[in-house]
């Protein structure tokens, strides 16, 4: 599922990529590379490290930029060609797992559980079990709907680490939004916003002072997507404003907008009535809820004909985060 953890033989850490795999791997990007293979790896680290096991860890400076994507690409091209798999439906190269090299996976909700029955807790694991239960208190959320991501659900976190956690379903995921708000409102938490998009967002916060932040993962019977099921032809890109009209996948990732209302932003962007884009399709997790069911958006993408490899289904989109192009987005007009 997306959001899952995975440590392969190298040592690389990868989160998988939604909800659509090939058989034998499951697409994925890389978040932690082990310090013995950081030259390979032309991109930016951050300063600080991690350490898994035995081994010492590196992260990009910034993860999910169209350039250190294709800088990734290359350095498995070069080193690692098993983690790359050219997708045929989509017609490009992609970061994968491949499954006879994962020896470890990490699920968010079987993390809690472990985080709930260890026997001896430091500070920073009492404080992500307590904001939990917090949470799932205000917001009648089970706490089998719930899961611990990041650094303390792999065990490697320090001190300054935040806390992650996972909601599981839609209605869950709005449940804890509101509950967040009524905590916040009645000073338990207080929302970090340092721009338009957290501002939209309020996918980001305090507790305690310590910083914590949450996501969606569908649950089981909620995914209805199969590998192959489509086939994805890249047009142009486009500019455009329009409204939101279904917010019920906009939490996800990929995150799906339902659009109408379609306005182009310069005369590049001009479509034939039959190439009007019904949705926009963010891969980018910045970009997940940042707008709801009326609201109105600006978007800048690729245009995608999208056709059914089972019926004569055809449609259109618009895709942000194609990892070409810097210049992709989904601003939220507030």
């Amino acid at each position: 599922m997306d959001g899952d953890t995975f440590v392969t033989e190298e040592g690389f850490i990868l989160n998988t990529f939604g909800y659509e795999h090939p058989e034998d791997r499951v697409l994925a990007f890389l978040k932690y590379i082990p310090a013995k293979y950081k030259e390979l790896f032309n991109v930016e680290m951050l300063e600080r490290t991690w350490k898994f096991g035995e081994n010492q860890l590196f992260r990009a400076e910034k993860l999910y930029t169209a350039k250190n994507y294709q800088t990734f690409i290359e350095a498995f091209r070069k080193n690692f060609q098993d983690y790359l798999y050219y997708d045929s439906f989509r017609n490009k190269e992609l970061i994968t797992a491949p499954l006879d090299r994962i020896r470890q996976v990490f699920v968010p909700k079987d993390r809690l559980v472990w985080l709930e029955n260890l026997p001896k807790r430091d500070k920073l694991q009492q404080m992500a079990i307590d904001l939990v239960h917090l949470i799932s208190k205000e917001s009648n959320v089970p706490l089998k709907d719930l899961g611990m991501h990041g650094s303390i659900a792999l065990g490697m976190h320090a001190p300054e680490s935040d806390i992650d956690f996972v909601v599981y379903g839609t209605e869950n995921f709005r449940l804890v939004e509101d509950a967040i708000a009524r905590l916040v409102n009645a000073g338990q938490l207080s929302y970090i916003v340092g721009n338009r998009i957290e501002a939209a967002r309020k996918f980001q916060g305090r507790y305690q002072g310590k910083i914590f932040m949450y996501n969606a993962t569908k649950k089981p019977e909620q995914v209805k997507e199969n590998f192959g099921a489509y086939r994805y032809i890249p047009l142009d890109p486009v500019r455009f404003q329009a409204t939101v009209i279904d917010d019920t996948e906009t939490m996800y990732r990929p995150s799906i907008y339902k659009i109408n209302s379609f306005k182009p932003l310069d005369d590049q962007s001009e479509l034939d009535l039959d190439q009007i884009p019904s949705q926009v399709v963010s891969n980018i997790g910045l970009y997940r809820n940042v707008a709801r069911c009326g609201s109105e958006i600006k978007v800048a993408g690729k245009l995608e004909r999208v056709e059914s490899t089972s019926s004569n289904e055809v449609f259109y989109q618009v895709v942000v985060g194609t990892a070409t192009s810097e210049e992709e987005y989904i601003w939220p007009i507030i």
